[in-house]
């Protein structure tokens, strides 16, 4: 491609499997780097921190393309200085310094997701309704940023909304019992835990949690595999159609926690356990703008990440 390009939040989760997409469309990059070092082909280290104004331009300064990945999670006393202050200073520099595209990862938890009632799919036209966290808070402020920044100054935007990204073996860890029950919180993690439940948690006895709505039907949920993440950002970068567009990217198809658990089950030969969650609503999201716009083409549904999740961990 032979752009220059300039990441925020790259030894994180996805920053690591960003880096190797640039690497592979032969970008030379500039990264910020607070206490993870980064390295690679192409790599250029620019030591600081994302909250610095002059540090965050002086890594954009003659960049053409610059990727926001950097956040702060559940974190009162740092999530505003990364996430909001940081992406404020990443656009500031971007208007200032003429950058041909501006990439923010986003999450659907700008949606809502099953904190609320979906009665349809969410699309980019779903109003920004953050579910209760400082995490999702930090995602509309981001898109909202972004959006104004492209109203106000024309910087080129593109937002890459994802769904919830697993890897190796994050998806067995999310249908364990015991990775998502302690004892002494009970209802961390899921919905209501019974004393049924903490005693099998006692006892380490596994169980596969089926998670079902307030009148016992299993709910639906979207997640996405990291590569069909990094398909997505390969796609939009330096693409004109991706200019000024947000993207929801998720896997081909939402899954079904009984028959995703039943599949589970019969692969490694746990038994399964229901549990009510009746604060929490079935969604799905729509990916149409990302296979039209862009060619995106999901490779990974439910049970091929369980499939690599189950042979990545034995």
């Amino acid at each position: 491609m032979s752009k220059t390009v300039a990441i925020f939040g790259a030894s994180g989760k996805l920053g690591r499997h960003a880096l190797d997409v640039l690497a592979q469309q032969g970008c030379q990059v500039r990264a910020l780097v607070h206490r993870t070092p980064v390295t690679g082909e192409g790599v250029t280290s620019i030591t600081g921190s994302i909250t610095d104004a002059a540090a965050v331009a002086e890594t954009v300064r003659g960049a053409d393309i610059v990727v926001q990945l950097a956040t702060a999670k559940e974190n009162a006393d740092s999530f505003f200085d990364v996430s909001v202050k940081g992406t404020f200073h990443i656009l500031e520099a971007c208007r200032h310094h003429g950058v041909e595209q501006f990439i923010l990862f986003g999450g659907d938890a700008a949606l809502g997701i099953w904190f609320y009632p979906q009665p349809i799919p969410l699309d980019e036209n779903h109003p920004l309704t953050a579910y209760p966290g400082y995490y999702a808070f930090s995602k509309v402020m981001e898109e909202t940023m972004a959006a104004q920044y492209s109203v106000q100054y024309g910087v080129p935007i593109t937002v890459l909304r994802s769904s919830w990204v697993f890897e190796g073996s994050d998806l067995l860890n999310h249908f364990s019992l015991l990775r998502n029950v302690n004892p002494t919180e009970p209802g961390h993690g899921f919905g209501e835990i019974t004393e049924e439940v903490l005693a099998l948690v006692r006892a380490g006895e596994e169980r596969i949690p089926i998670l079902t709505d307030t009148h016992g039907t299993p709910l639906r949920r979207h997640i996405v595999h990291v590569d069909d993440v990094m398909q997505a950002f390969a796609k939009m970068l330096g693409n004109s159609s991706a200019q000024g567009q947000t993207f929801n990217i998720a896997g081909p198809s939402a899954f079904d926690y009984r028959v995703a658990a039943d599949y589970l089950s019969a692969k490694l030969g746990v038994p399964t356990i229901e549990l009510r969650c009746p604060d929490y609503h079935s969604f799905e999201v729509n990916i149409t703008r990302a296979r039209t716009v862009l060619g995106y083409t999901p490779e990974n549904d439910f049970f091929r990440m369980a499939d690599r999740a189950v042979e990545e961990r034995s």
